[in-house]
């Protein structure tokens, strides 16, 4: 500690003297430092420099100066070492806003042009797209610069009243004291600390907004789907309601037919039981023709069965279509609520 003193009191003095010091006495020395010295004056004799030692006052004096010393350093250390926290606290909230920007203009990206520009056709991104989205950022970049200049020059205005506003105090004496800092200097702590908690608040309100867009931009992408598959079965029921119809007019034709064949099988059997036995060469005909009659009669019975399993089968397959259709109507509303 008195090394300490020595050196910053007296730099060019030398020497390890932890207890002692050379003759030259310190201000705070006074009357006992004036006996020593007429005491030196007396001894002329010895041409040696001898140390004058310390009493405890002038020790104690020495311990309270680099005690206030030490005080002011540390303040001083402790003042630095706030700053410097801040700065790294102010630079890590912008490098955390920073990437929150960097995610949110990612997933933005991502989402227009990656997903949303992709020509479907050929699998590629839409140049036009790119341009128009890199159009659009350059233009809220620009909006944003002018908005901060604009800001910058109200902070400039609002700074150079100010400076004229406590130039004019000190011309009028109404000059700020030490405790007027202190107190401008803890309320400034207490504003800061405002502050932040409001940046705070103002990211986690980001981030909740970040995370509804994603909810929202999943729902809007199940709507579109979910539309795409209404639309898809809205016109697979148009086009089977048609093959309906087709198929019901082939059946009441069919049905007609059959009608018909069936009246004059019945004619004809009705004819062969009144039949009487003719000539040989009538009886051939009457058979050949019979056995024709016959073999179109088989033809049309195979179609109207053909065509009643056909009809079996479409109402059945229109049966399972309207069973389909009523439960994906019943289970949308469900996935909506």
């Amino acid at each position: 500690m008195f090394d300490k003193y020595l050196k910053r009191v007296e730099p060019n003095i030398g020497g390890p003297g932890a207890a002692t010091l050379h003759t030259t006495p310190a201000p705070s020395q006074s009357t006992h430092d004036t006996r020593i010295m007429r005491k030196r004056s007396k001894s002329k004799g010895s041409g040696v420099d001898r140390h004058l030692k310390l009493t405890a006052e002038q020790k104690c004096d020495i311990a309270q100066r680099e005690i206030e010393e030490l005080r002011d350093d540390i303040g001083k250390l402790k003042e630095e070492s706030e700053k410097i926290i801040d700065t790294y606290k102010a630079g890590m909230e912008e490098a955390d806003v920073r990437l929150s920007e960097l995610k949110k203009s990612s997933y933005e990206f991502e989402r227009d042009i990656l997903k949303g520009a992709v020509n479907q056709r050929s699998g590629k991104v839409v140049g036009e797209k790119i341009i128009r989205y890199f159009e659009d950022k350059h233009r809220a970049r620009d909006a944003l610069i002018e908005k901060l200049r604009l800001k910058n020059s109200t902070l400039k205005v609002q700074k150079k009243k100010l400076h004229l506003q406590l130039k004019q105090k000190e011309e009028m004496g109404e000059v700020l004291h030490e405790v007027d800092f202190q107190q401008l200097k803890i309320e400034n702590s207490q504003y800061l600390e405002k502050i932040d908690e409001r940046n705070q608040d103002l990211l986690r309100l980001k981030l909740m907004a970040g995370n509804t867009l994603q909810v929202l931009n999943a729902y809007k992408k199940k709507l579109q789907t979910l539309t795409l598959e209404s639309d898809r079965l809205k016109s697979e029921i148009s086009s089977r309601n048609e093959l309906l119809v087709k198929i019901d007019q082939e059946t009441e034709t069919v049905e007609q037919e059959r009608i018909k064949a069936e009246e004059a099988n019945r004619r004809l059997r009705q004819q062969l039981d009144d039949y009487r036995v003719p000539e040989v060469v009538e009886y051939v005909k009457e058979k050949a023709e019979l056995y024709e009659l016959s073999k179109t009669v088989k033809s049309w019975e195979r179609k109207v069965e053909i065509a009643d399993m056909a009809l079996k089968t479409h109402r059945k397959t229109w049966q399972q279509m309207k069973m389909a259709s009523h439960q994906q109507q019943q289970g949308w509303p469900m996935e909506a609520i």
